[in-house]
């Protein structure tokens, strides 16, 4: 098997569920992808860091660093930076907070981000683009350059076309179709 039919398949099997959810899009849905039981398990992180460093080369990005919002894209940007370890050049790994804190050094990204670096934003799953968006003007406020987003998961509803439509490239790993819904 491959790793994406791999992910596709951990996916199903410990991130999907049925029934009657409300999105943080604030949209209804009779299913929901909680990626963070396939992105925070040993197998999960296994797949994740080589197949997403090995997916962001693939668009062409040179990233200094990747990361997203907490906490969803907390372990696949992590999962990626240990992957760059065997497969230089090193990407390094950082969080974007919803807000920046309010004590210590008050910063809204925190990890190894520099105003001059370019990187590569992460989402886990991506519904409406809103989340995504967020992280995108935290890294450009911060001084940062956003090379693209990896999404784990594109929900196909309408998400990746506003990302793209703010002229970010976005490249998904999965999407709906491959978890068969």
């Amino acid at each position: 098997m491959n790793h994406r039919a791999a992910l596709a398949a951990l996916l199903r099997e410990r991130s999907l569920t049925f029934g009657d959810f409300v999105l943080a899009s604030g949209q209804h849905s009779s299913f929901y992808i909680d990626a963070r039981k396939t992105t925070m398990s040993a197998e999960g992180q296994a797949i994740i860091g080589p197949l997403g460093l090995e997916t962001i080369r693939a668009a062409g990005w040179e990233p200094d660093a990747v990361g997203g919002l907490t906490m969803g894209a907390d372990p696949i940007a992590y999962a990626i930076a240990r992957a760059s370890v065997d497969r230089p050049p090193l990407v390094q790994a950082f969080s974007v907070r919803k807000e920046a804190k309010g004590h210590g050094t008050r910063r809204q990204i925190e990890g190894n981000f520099s105003p001059t670096a370019r990187v590569v934003v992460i989402e886990d799953v991506i519904t409406s683009g809103a989340s995504a968006l967020r992280a995108i003007e935290a890294v450009r406020e911060g001084g940062g350059s956003v090379l693209g987003l990896l999404a784990l998961v594109d929900r196909k509803q309408g998400g990746k076309e506003k990302i793209e439509g703010a002229g970010i490239e976005v490249v998904s790993i999965a999407t709906t179709i491959d978890l068969g819904v």
